[in-house]
């Protein structure tokens, strides 16, 4: 198996420079769907999100777990981890977790907003319902940073997010979430920022700043997505693509080894308290491009995962990302410590 290893993700905008302003991060809960969404949800009712716990110990190796070098009070981190890394995903048994065709009809309604949901994702707006199609539906497993793209007054208005783990997404054939399900939301990869941002909306109770990750392209083309179906406690192959609804058969495979997300500390060396409001999310430049390198998986955890990928060693949290506030973010709210 080939070993982890450490990267320093620099995520950057297409112009190749860093966000410096601060700016702000709003943390969305599973079925928020958060200012000026694109579309209603396409959520399927029938698939229930996974639970959130911490890492898993690797077996047999005699290896302590990694304690993390970030905490909310000092330099903030965000680990990095493969979007084809076993872990990243989950969902249920041949259950798909967004109805695909149903956001494609919702776009198509609308020729301005389609043009702008294909804007965010840098295709032509008569593509669009092949490219919906050729992505696959999961679950994150993880709390997930992610650019994430609001239609307001017939434009694209990009804005740094968190996604809470057990949120249904699309995902391409890079392992990367390009649609949030719950808002038809156009997502792309997160945005450097190198001030502590000020943070809207609802935390969660196992929220951590210091477990959220980003997940970055893997580094081939991959025509499966490895996902934990925690009803079951089995692993499973789900072909690439959404076949028009009709997804096929989750093949049963045996328990991977689980990759450690390594720390990629971002430029803050402070957090301070930040004061004011935010009554929307607010144009922070274009909308970025996928960047970023891939680590690859080395440690074994048991059959059934009962901790994500993640290096903090904090206790298991007791409820599931499925008790969540189901409201959208309030970006009127106080900001709190950065994520």
């Amino acid at each position: 198996m080939a070993a982890v290893v450490a990267l320093a993700v620099v995520l950057i905008r297409p112009s190749g420079t860093t966000d410096n302003s601060g700016g702000e991060v709003f943390l969305q809960p599973v079925a928020a769907t958060g200012p000026d969404p694109f579309t209603e949800s396409t959520v399927v009712k029938d698939a229930p999100p996974p639970p959130e716990s911490p890492p898993p110990s690797p077996q047999g190796t005699g290896t302590a777990q990694v304690s993390p070098s970030a905490s909310p009070t000092g330099p903030v981190g965000t680990r990095s981890v493969s979007g084809s890394a076993p872990g990243v995903y989950g969902g249920t048994k041949n259950v798909a977790s967004c109805d695909v065709e149903k956001l494609i009809g919702s776009l198509g309604a609308d020729p301005a907003k389609n043009a702008a949901f294909a804007s965010g994702l840098g295709i032509q707006p008569a593509a669009v319902p092949g490219y919906l199609r050729s992505l696959t539906s999961v679950q994150l497993r993880m709390d997930t940073r992610v650019t994430n793209h609001s239609y307001r007054d017939g434009k694209l208005v990009p804005y740094q997010a968190v996604l809470q783990a057990g949120t249904a997404v699309l995902v391409d054939d890079r392992g990367v979430p390009r649609v949030r399900c719950a808002c038809g939301n156009p997502l792309g990869p997160p945005v450097a920022l190198k001030a502590a941002p000020k943070r809207f909306g609802q935390t969660w109770p196992s929220y951590q700043p210091t477990k959220v990750v980003a997940i970055a392209p893997a580094p081939t083309v991959i025509t499966k997505i490895v996902i934990y179906d925690h009803r079951d406690n089995q692993w499973y192959e789900r072909p690439k693509g959404d076949h028009q609804g009709k997804p096929r058969p989750d093949r049963p495979i045996p328990p991977p080894p689980v990759p450690t997300p390594p720390l990629t500390p971002t430029p803050t060396v402070t957090n301070p308290r930040p004061s004011g409001t935010s009554p929307r999310p607010t144009p922070s430049g274009t909308s970025p491009s996928p960047s970023g390198t891939s680590p690859t998986p080395s440690k074994s955890p048991s059959k059934s995962p009962s901790k994500s990928p993640s290096t903090s060693p904090s206790k298991s949290p007791s409820k599931s990302p499925s008790t969540s506030p189901s409201k959208s973010p309030s970006p009127s709210e106080s900001p709190k410590k950065s994520p």
